[in-house]
């Protein structure tokens, strides 16, 4: 009985995460059509929507900052940057007493082609989850900031370990004799 009861919560999960993964991939789908639509490459509009959004929480983000939310280097960052700002999608300001520091502000007219593209999705994401009682938001946002945490801390490991060689065997149990 226990062992069954197990199967079910190991196939729940395995639903669960099949879920999380289509979420994923219909997300990075509506972005590549986000920049298509923009007329941008996805990696240039994918930043925009990171620079829009900080700059929306109010929690602007620097270049710096910005080159680790997209996974680019500082060089190719300031590259991006430069077209984006020449384009007119955004602004790097020094608003801060320490003037050595930048801040990516979005054009106006980014935010407006976002709400004008997302708008409808948000509204129906957002009647959806109208349907569910604030408890079950509250504990699916918890468990969302602990798979998060999770994925971040496996990133981070994975960053600062070594790239297994080609031919190393992917199963550690298994070694070659």
């Amino acid at each position: 009985m226990e062992e069954a009861e197990h199967d079910g919560v190991a196939a729940q999960r395995e639903r669960l995460m099949e879920s999380l993964r289509t979420y994923g991939s219909h997300y990075a789908e509506l972005s590549r059509r986000f920049a298509a639509w923009l007329g941008l490459h996805s990696t240039d509009a994918t930043a925009v929507l990171e620079i829009a959004a900080a700059d929306e929480r109010g929690a602007p983000l620097s270049p710096a900052r910005l080159s680790e939310r997209i996974s680019l280097s500082s060089g190719a960052t300031t590259a991006l940057l430069n077209r984006l700002e020449a384009a007119g999608h955004i602004t790097r300001v020094r608003e801060h007493t320490d003037r050595r520091v930048v801040t990516l502000r979005s054009g106006g007219h980014i935010q407006e082609r976002a709400d004008e593209f997302f708008g409808p999705l948000a509204h129906r994401l957002d009647g959806t989850m109208s349907s569910y009682p604030p408890q079950f938001l509250e504990r699916f946002q918890s468990f969302m900031t602990d798979l998060n945490t999770a994925m971040d801390a496996h990133l981070t490991e994975q960053g600062t370990a070594p790239a297994p060689s080609p031919d190393a065997p992917r199963d550690p149990a298994h070694r070659r004799r």
